[in-house]
């Protein structure tokens, strides 16, 4: 395996674990604008035109958490976006890297859910999508 794809594997599995912990602690940690950055390189490194979408929203991802004030709104809209967009990239990743893609656009998409309704259960979040549903 190439070192370029271990370093892709390894930022990946740091953005998800970061991810997956409490956001708001998370963000405060000078580490995390390092994991964003990687993953915009990473991303740039892909050469891919159809990754250009998420390019933009970790930008302005990495920008607006470096600027001190986090409105939950954009937050949980760019997080979503990202979810989803990163699970669709999913199909360009090759080997141990496409799990790992799908692992971080579900981390992504809790994330969102987390950052929209943080005080809901999994029970009342599963209310909320059935009423949504209805």
């Amino acid at each position: 395996m190439e070192k370029k794809e271990v370093q892709h594997q390894v930022h990946l599995d740091a953005a998800t674990g970061m991810l997956t912990g409490n956001l708001q602690e998370v963000a405060s940690h000078a580490g995390f604008d390092n994991v964003l950055q990687r993953w915009i390189q990473d991303l740039k490194d892909a050469d891919n035109p159809e990754l250009h979408q998420l390019i933009v929203d970790m930008q302005e991802l990495k920008a607006h958490f470096g600027s001190g004030t986090y409105d939950k709104a954009v937050i949980g809209r760019l997080l979503g976006r990202l979810g989803e967009n990163t699970i669709k990239a999913a199909v360009f990743a090759e080997g141990n890297t496409k799990p790992r893609v799908e692992q971080l656009g579900e981390a992504l998409l809790q994330a969102a859910k987390q950052v929209q309704n943080p005080q809901a259960s999994p029970e009342q979040d599963l209310q909320n999508n059935n009423q949504q549903n209805s």
